[in-house]
């Protein structure tokens, strides 16, 4: 079968196919780095200090309020919803 062929018979676009073809091996490298702030540290804090804003939590871990963020993100902490 041919990838005009294959990609009628599976309603996808020919590339895909054609990329799909030279990549036949996994994906076993990582590509970003490893996360500078570890989760369980991070739990603990968010135990320690619940009341906390971002930019406090960034100078005790010496990083950005915004890797904060994503982190408690990660970690599937949500923001505090005061009812």
């Amino acid at each position: 079968m041919t990838f005009a062929e294959a990609a009628v018979f599976y309603d996808i676009s020919p590339t895909t196919i054609q990329k799909w073809k030279k990549r036949l091996y996994s994906k076993t490298t990582r590509y970003i780095k490893p996360y500078k702030i570890e989760d369980e540290a991070l739990a603990q804090d968010v135990k320690d200090h619940p009341d906390d804003y971002h930019y406090e939590r960034a100078q005790r871990f010496n990083c950005s309020p915004t890797g904060i963020s994503k982190a408690l993100k990660r970690i599937g902490v949500s923001k505090k919803k005061d009812t």
